[in-house]
């Protein structure tokens, strides 16, 4: 686990007309940094998103539709867990879960299946020069994207 990565499960309620999950509330621990800002992206099937990261905000993703793989890589220097990585898949056929990574922690998916409705909150609002971005295939993370 990368320190400060969090993942919270997420209950599901079912019947015969579909479901309804809870996924944040401002009292959750999980939700500590406060809200900035909420978004809604819409990614194909097949499209590597990759690298991103925040140098002050957190994130919270969501994917309410389609199945990723993520990758998460602690980019951090001085972190306990720098050039750690974190490898799972989120979204339909998966337990129902939001996750969460702070600033400096490197942020990837490819879209297996979709699209991907991915809906995400920062903890401040959109800011160009408060992210940063590297190429999918940049060696310092050394993800093989087509696998």
């Amino acid at each position: 686990m990368i320190d400060g990565v969090q993942i919270k499960p997420l209950a599901t309620h079912a019947d015969d007309r579909g479901f309804f999950r809870e996924l944040i509330r401002a009292t959750d621990p999980f939700f500590s940094a406060g809200f900035g800002q909420l978004s809604h992206s819409l990614v194909r099937c097949g499209v590597v998103k990759a690298w991103h990261y925040h140098h002050v905000q957190t994130q919270w993703n969501y994917p309410a539709a389609g199945l990723l793989r993520v990758v998460l890589h602690d980019a951090r220097p001085g972190s306990p867990t720098h050039g750690e990585r974190m490898e799972f898949l989120c979204g339909d056929g998966q337990a129902g879960q939001v996750y969460c990574f702070p600033p400096g922690v490197l942020h990837g998916y490819k879209v297996l299946r979709g699209p991907v409705h991915m809906m995400y909150v920062t903890s401040g609002v959109y800011d160009l020069h408060e992210e940063g971005r590297l190429p999918p295939d940049d060696p310092s993370v050394g993800i093989d994207w087509t696998s």
